[in-house]
């Protein structure tokens, strides 16, 4: 027996091929939304189209006021586009619903890149300032690239909330980390290309992501049938109209602290740290945004919504104590974390939209919201401006956001399940 096991040859083991370093993975809420065919080509292509929401107004804001040399007509140029987008956003919405993404955005982004250019060649020729109110009003008939987004979300994971609230959150982080880029390279252009590079490229950007985000058809929801009944408009839709009023007064939470930052940090002499500032804000509230949507939810959703509401109202006096007590490092600090409110708060109200607006409606009930917002980023921007000029010094421009969210936070009050 021994000398036959010795005869017989001794094999190696088998060598096992090391194992392959991969990357950091998602966490598995958000690999479980992506494991959808098509949802990271769609992503990828809205995130082109949705970066120059943060760069527009910035620009806009930073070569009005450098070429005119007031801020007050920057910010009312700009509350004028936002104005006129809040008005004509819930029509071209209505549009896309009934004709589909890809047939009515493309058009209705090509008007306003237009606009977009009609403003950059009036502020550099020189031309009367009635020109740039027209011009940024011609802006209108930009589609809501996020509510695009969120509305293929809402139909590939229609039949698992779970999932739609770990859209919603990442939805909400892409938002905000697109005001955390588009700030800073708004600045940047400006700072180191010339005063109206901004703009210019966020058009280009703009019409080049739409085209890309346009051409998924795979994931684009179909276009409804239309009822035989006609369907009352969302806005007309029971507890919506105080949930509005809450998205207005945090639109004017954005809006001002924009304009307000954008004068403190000129008025300190670190222009160019202007950007910086802003997406510092929109950092914290970019990951405020994806640790809450790895969060399950639980208990009832307007009562999470206050709550989220209740603690942005709290937290937007720290910029206004920063600014008032402290230098542009305290601010800084003072918007990072002022900035971790406003995620989970616009991640449970963009929830409660969906789930009060019918499917067929789905575009137009979240453009509503978006109005909404716009509505009041154009009133915070117009307000933000008049502050820094009329009060004895920027720093106590950020009461206007401080106000604002307390605002917000007496209309969510008035929201009901």
């Amino acid at each position: 027996m021994i000398l036959f096991l010795a005869a017989r040859p001794v094999t190696a083991p088998p060598v096992r091929p090391a194992p392959r370093r991969r990357g950091p993975r998602l966490p598995a809420p958000y690999r479980r939304i992506f494991a959808h065919p098509g949802t990271r080509a769609f992503t990828a292509a809205n995130f082109l189209a949705r970066l120059p929401m943060g760069m527009l107004s910035v620009s806009a804001v930073l070569m009005v006021a450098g070429a005119r040399g007031s801020y007050a007509l920057a910010g009312a140029v700009t509350a004028t586009g936002l104005a006129a987008t809040a008005l004509a956003g819930p029509w071209t919405a209505r549009l896309i619903d009934r004709h589909g993404q890809a047939r009515a955005a493309v058009p209705a982004t090509a008007l306003a890149v237009l606009g977009s250019l009609s403003l950059l060649l009036c502020v550099h020729y020189g031309a009367p300032d009635w020109t740039l109110f027209a011009s940024y009003a011609a802006t209108a008939t930009t589609p809501n690239t996020g509510g695009l987004s969120r509305a293929r979300w809402a139909h590939l994971l229609r039949d698992d909330p779970a999932a739609r609230h770990t859209a919603n959150s990442f939805e909400q982080a892409a938002d905000e980390l697109c005001f955390l880029l588009g700030p800073v390279l708004a600045t940047l252009l400006y700072t180191t290309l010339f005063p109206e590079a901004g703009t210019a490229v966020a058009a280009a950007l703009l019409l080049t992501g739409m085209l890309l985000f346009a051409a998924q058809r795979g994931t684009e929801p179909p276009v409804a049938a239309r009822p035989a009944v006609r369907t009352r408009s969302p806005l007309r839709l029971p507890g919506l109209p105080p949930l509005l009023l809450t998205f207005v007064c945090t639109g004017t939470v954005f809006g001002s602290m924009e304009v307000v930052t954008l004068a403190y940090a000129d008025a300190h002499g670190i222009r160019s740290a202007a950007g910086a500032l802003l997406a510092l804000q929109a950092a914290g509230s970019a990951v405020a945004g994806l640790l809450y949507g790895l969060r399950r939810p639980a208990g009832r959703v307007t009562r999470r919504f206050r709550g989220c509401v209740a603690a942005m109202a709290a937290l937007m006096l720290l910029p206004l104590l920063a600014a008032s007590a402290g230098g542009p490092a305290a601010l800084a600090v003072a918007l990072t974390v002022a900035g971790m409110a406003t995620a989970p708060a616009m991640v449970t109200g963009m929830g409660l939209v969906q789930s009060r607006t019918p499917a067929g409606r789905l575009n137009e009930g979240m453009t509503l919201a978006v109005t909404a917002l716009l509505a009041g980023i154009a009133a915070g921007s117009a307000t933000g401006g008049w502050a820094v000029e009329q009060l004895s010094g920027p720093g106590l421009g950020y009461a206007v956001p401080a106000a604002a969210a307390a605002l917000a936070l007496c209309a969510s009050l008035r929201h009901r399940a």
